[in-house]
């Protein structure tokens, strides 16, 4: 089966929010073994729509859409797929009523605009949409598949997992395919390109490297007729790959830092505390988003300021000789973050940027009763990603230290 998605939206070509749907739609497209071949975005322009979709006719057995099922006069998406099959949309009486329902919990009086959206054309059928105002239409007609969905991600995400995967998979049969995702921290893309050259470049299973603020994730993906086989074939290539990066793998598919570092912490029965400058409190924030290591985490304390770290307890005569934002003064919060709070380990971050080179320089130390690291990182980008990649390469140091402390005991 060969495959188009459509992003439908002027905003998106004018660059004024970013297509992540098409991505997340790609990803889940080949783990159902339909072929990508197009990703044509298109503007709120009701001509361009057609033609964009008679041209994905012609080569695509599975047309996707995503946006425009607004109420405004911009949101064409149902009427071109109208133009498109040559039917006549009318009003769904049943879902109208339920639109109306749901609207009057924000309105006092339900704006007639929104009655578009309880549009449907004879070929279609509704997809729900629970958390949204934006029913979806599955259609099948003349051997061709046509899903439309809501353009906001979470929506999208939400009818896609729980109403048309389940379709799409009673479409798909005769391959097997499944994937594995491997998470790492502590080695660059060059060098584990260098070091899973051999594997790169196979076809089955398929190997792929992605650069995300927590590290690089490998994805492996093994295709086969039957799930046995192809569960066989996926567990020995993972098997090939932790031999090698097995120092670098942190985690793995759904896996996060904070979630991993969590649960390193309960099997210590140990806690946590933190102090940050640079993250502004995305540290504390991070770790206290996770219930896996909330419940281990004593606090955290956010020093922006000299002030506010000599009035938390950081000596001013650091601060005088190394600078507010250095190695020593992130250890020195570290410190204090432990002692205040009480806790097992301290985690302290501090930063500062070179405008000129548009480099921010981050400090981190982590700290025990036993066991003491520092380490400086530079990275490129804007402060927030940079905050982020701070936060994650605090937590990958954390998990070390932890590893170490269990190899110690």
């Amino acid at each position: 089966m060969k495959a188009e998605i459509i992003p439908i939206g002027t905003e998106i070509l004018l660059g004024n929010i970013v297509d992540t749907n098409s991505s997340f739609l790609a990803n889940e497209l080949a783990l159902l073994g339909i072929d990508l071949y197009f990703v044509s975005t298109v503007g709120d322009n009701r001509e361009r729509i057609v033609e964009t979709l008679q041209r994905a006719w012609t080569r695509a057995d599975l047309i996707i859409t995503t946006g425009g099922l607004g109420p405004t006069q911009g949101d064409i998406t149902r009427e071109t797929i109208a133009e498109l099959l040559g039917e006549e949309a009318s009003t769904d009486q049943q879902l109208w009523h339920e639109l109306q329902q749901r609207l009057s919990h924000y309105y006092s009086k339900v704006p007639q605009s929104n009655v578009k959206q309880a549009t449907v054309i004879p070929s279609a059928q509704v997809i729900p949409n629970p958390i949204g105002t934006a029913p979806g239409w599955w259609i099948e007609k003349d051997k061709h598949i046509v899903v439309t969905m809501p353009g906001p991600p979470h929506e999208m995400q939400l009818m896609w997992r729980e109403r048309v995967l389940p379709k799409l998979r009673q479409k798909v049969t005769g391959t097997v395919i499944l994937s594995r995702t491997l998470k790492t921290s502590g080695a660059g893309e060059s060098k584990i390109d260098e070091l899973l050259a051999p594997f790169l470049q196979t076809a089955n299973p398929t190997l792929a490297s992605y650069a995300k603020p927590d590290g690089i994730h490998l994805r492996i993906t093994a295709k086969g007729d039957d799930e046995a086989g192809t569960r066989q074939m996926l567990a020995e290539r993972e098997a090939d790959i932790r031999e090698i990066l097995d120092p670098y793998i942190w985690g793995e598919d759904d896996d996060t830092l904070e979630f991993t570092v969590g649960q390193l912490l309960r099997m210590r029965n140990s806690s946590l505390a933190t102090m940050e400058s640079w993250t502004e409190g995305l540290m504390s924030n991070t770790v206290a988003g996770s219930p896996e290591s909330r419940e281990s985490f004593k606090g955290g304390l956010v020093a922006c300021s000299d002030g506010a770290k000599v009035a938390l307890g950081i000596d001013a005569g650091i601060l005088e000789r190394h600078g507010s934002e250095s190695g020593e003064v992130a250890e020195a919060m570290a410190e204090q973050a432990r002692r205040t709070l009480r806790a097992d380990f301290g985690i302290g971050i501090a930063g500062t940027v070179n405008m000129s080179e548009r480099t921010t320089y981050v400090f981190i130390a982590v700290v025990s009763d036993r066991l003491k690291q520092a380490v400086a990182r530079t990275f490129l980008g804007d402060k927030g990603r940079t905050k982020q990649r701070a936060v994650y390469a605090a937590l990958f140091e954390l998990r070390r230290m932890l590893l170490q402390e269990v190899q110690c005991t």
